[in-house]
């Protein structure tokens, strides 16, 4: 076995008094607001859940990655939506900007999750399985506030009257 090397992290920012985490790979760890960086165990950051965003992606079908009902699933969200509605549920989490999804190369970015405390007990009581995270982040995603200004200008400029009906002649 080799040994193993610790991830020095820097501070990169600062963001509405949550401190943002840099380190050489790509990863941010973002703490909970009055939540320090070493209640949550970096070093283990590998055996956290992974969460693509295509897992909740509406537009993807169950063979490119989709992993809930595309009723309850959500368009196109980001691993900064999902960032933010795992923060909400109060949830230990971190952004992985520069891993991809295996199957898309070019969908980057990922978010890691830890669910359980290292004696057992669940962070949130309602989340106790992958499958319900996904449903309660693809639920938070919908309401978040970025995508709701999103989707108001989105609609306010295809406002444009459509043409309906082939025209032409019918053929006998």
């Amino acid at each position: 076995m080799g040994i193993i090397e610790k991830t020095h992290l820097s501070i990169d920012s600062n963001i509405s008094g949550l401190s943002v985490m840099l380190s050489k790979d790509g990863l941010q760890v973002i703490p909970l607001p009055g939540q320090k960086v070493m209640d949550v165990d970096i070093q283990n950051i590998k055996k956290w859940v992974v969460f693509y965003p295509i897992y909740i992606n509406s537009k993807k079908t169950l063979a490119e990655g989709r992993r809930i009902n595309a009723s309850k699933a959500c368009e196109n969200p980001t691993c900064a939506e999902i960032y933010d509605c795992c923060a909400h549920l109060k949830l230990p989490c971190a952004i992985e900007s520069e891993k991809a999804y295996p199957r898309d190369f070019m969908q980057r970015g990922r978010v890691r999750v830890l669910l359980k405390r290292e004696d057992g007990s669940l962070y949130n009581p309602t989340i106790s399985s992958r499958k319900q995270l996904m449903l309660h982040v693809a639920e938070l995603v919908l309401r978040h506030p970025g995508r709701t200004k999103k989707q108001e200008t989105a609609s306010t400029s295809t406002a444009a009257p459509s043409k309906s009906g082939k025209g032409g002649r019918k053929k006998r």
